[in-house]
């Protein structure tokens, strides 16, 4: 009988190198968002982490989930790169849409070229999430305010 690994404090940069080649290795990040009664879900193919506390993605299409993050913060992101890790990374927190024009040039910066060929003209916009919770496969392994 295996015990849980430990509850630690939030610190995403031991996910990056899992969340920030999942595009690049063929793999999926999907962001789950509610605007209303059902909740939508969309491929983000340039999910990363940002910082110990935050990831952030290039909202290229400006519809679902650009809405409704707007309407309702409160997002969840799942990414499976078996390439990397054989565990399902989640991750639960709020979303913001960056308006600091200087942060959103940051954020556009490091988005893998594949996705910028996607948005050639720099129509999307940055978002960034401050994670709360993070699970590894079955157990939650990092929770804000432990």
């Amino acid at each position: 009988m295996s015990s849980a690994p430990p509850v630690t404090p939030i610190d995403l940069t031991q996910f990056a190198e899992i969340i920030d080649n999942a595009r690049i290795d063929n793999s999926s990040a999907v962001v789950a968002s509610a605007n209303g009664a059902y909740p939508d879900l969309g491929f983000k193919g340039s999910l990363m982490v940002w910082d110990r506390d935050h990831l952030a993605w290039w909202e290229r299409t400006l519809r679902e989930t650009y809405a409704a993050i707007q309407a309702n913060p409160h997002v969840a992101a799942l990414v499976r790169n078996p390439t990397r890790d054989r565990r399902t990374i989640r991750m639960y927190g709020d979303a913001m849409v960056v308006t600091d024009p200087d942060l959103r040039e940051r954020i556009w910066e490091r988005v893998v070229q594949v996705e910028k060929d996607t948005d050639k003209e720099k129509r999307g916009q940055a978002v960034l999430v401050r994670v709360n919770r993070v699970r590894a496969g079955l157990e939650v392994v990092q929770e804000r305010g432990v």
